[in-house]
């Protein structure tokens, strides 16, 4: 006879699990607020000192009765402070080091960007009934200005004094001259940052979306830079002549339709000896090691909503955000790369870089 194992309801671990929902349901309300506080400027006039909501509302040129009721939503989360006495609250430097400027610092380019993603949840559930995905396409031109906001200010600060220094000899190379492409460029800041560092090289951008391609030729233009170009192409389709001294890809690997097919393009596309760099999401490719990583449900997340839909929208390998260290590495070695390296980034601790090269005789 086969024995029934039952467990007695805890109640205990209802509750438990209640205030973990509620917390979560915090966390998101709490991030709209932050994007508008970004949007809007508050934050940065909240920065000339404590204000009522009349006065920080005329700071940033805003309506008062929606700023008022806005502090009392990022008060009570915690990132305002509130001094009933006089009314007035006040932004602490330290919050303000998360919250404003134009560096790697800035937390808030997060949150605008969870909410943009949050507009495809009734599209995304359509997947979930019928399968398939959402075309790339539809989440432009949205998704270009989001991708280019949150990630324009970390590469400022740590393209070329972070990541680029992590790889030996990669720097010299640059610095003599060398081709260079870059995989997925979107709006080609990367590109460009690396071309107005080294005049020596020179350096093609490619990726799909041609208002992406637009914005980078005229930053380009913009700084007088003589040294990039920039072209609309799907990167399988990645030219292996004359050949590249340097391939690089920022945060684009993991989405790709076929990203066996690119890492391979990447590498026939080099010249022995040639770099392949590649910096892409942090995280392991074992669920159970993820667990207890705050930005996990991040990460997981906003595959959902973008990385796995534009992949499997095109009967593509779905890797999603998350395909971690351990396929990554081994998808790499599969395309024929060698001397592989896995850096953790200073100053940067959402991505990791992966450096490997080209084998100088073929294999």
């Amino acid at each position: 006879m086969t024995e029934t194992i039952t467990s007695e309801f805890d109640a205990a671990a209802m509750e438990v699990f209640g205030a973990l929902l509620v917390n979560s349901y915090s966390g998101a309300a709490t991030t709209a607020m932050v994007a508008l506080g970004h949007r809007t400027g508050l934050f940065e006039a909240a920065t000339a000192g404590p204000a009522t909501s009349s006065e920080l509302a005329a700071r940033a040129g805003l309506s008062e009765r929606h700023v008022r009721e806005w502090l009392g939503a990022v008060t009570t989360a915690g990132i305002l402070d509130y001094e009933p006495a006089d009314a007035t609250y006040r932004l602490r430097p330290e919050h303000a080091a998360l919250l404003i400027g134009e560096t790697a610092l800035n937390q808030a380019l997060i949150a605008g960007g969870l909410v943009q993603m949050s507009r495809y949840v009734d599209l995304v559930e359509g997947c979930f009934r019928a399968g398939g995905g959402i075309p790339y396409d539809v989440y432009r031109p949205e998704f270009t200005e989001v991708m280019d906001t949150m990630g324009r200010w970390r590469y400022d600060a740590l393209l070329v004094d972070g990541y680029l220094t992590l790889v030996p000899g990669l720097v010299d190379c640059l610095r003599i001259g060398t081709a260079v492409a870059d995989l997925g460029c979107g709006t080609g800041h990367c590109v460009n940052v690396m071309a107005r560092r080294f005049p020596a090289s020179e350096f093609v951008g490619y990726d799909l979306a041609g208002d992406a391609i637009e914005r980078a030729r005229a930053e380009a233009a913009e700084w007088g830079l003589t040294n990039t170009r920039f072209e609309v192409l799907d990167v399988r389709d990645l030219p292996s002549a004359p050949g590249f001294g340097v391939i690089t890809a920022f945060d684009s690997i993991h989405d790709q339709v076929d990203p066996a097919g690119v890492l391979a393009a990447a590498h026939d596309a080099l010249e022995p000896g040639g770099a392949f760099v590649m910096v892409d999401v942090r995280a392991s490719s074992n669920l159970e090691d993820n667990v207890g990583n705050p930005m996990a449900p991040i990460i997981y997340a906003i595959s959902v909503l973008h990385c796995l839909e534009v992949s499997l929208a095109h009967d593509g390998a779905g890797l999603g955000t998350a395909w971690g260290e351990q396929l990554a590495c081994t998808m790499l070695r599969a395309a024929g790369f060698a001397h592989l390296e896995v850096h953790e980034i200073e100053g940067d601790p959402f991505n990791l870089l992966y450096a490997a090269r080209r084998p100088d005789l073929p294999a």
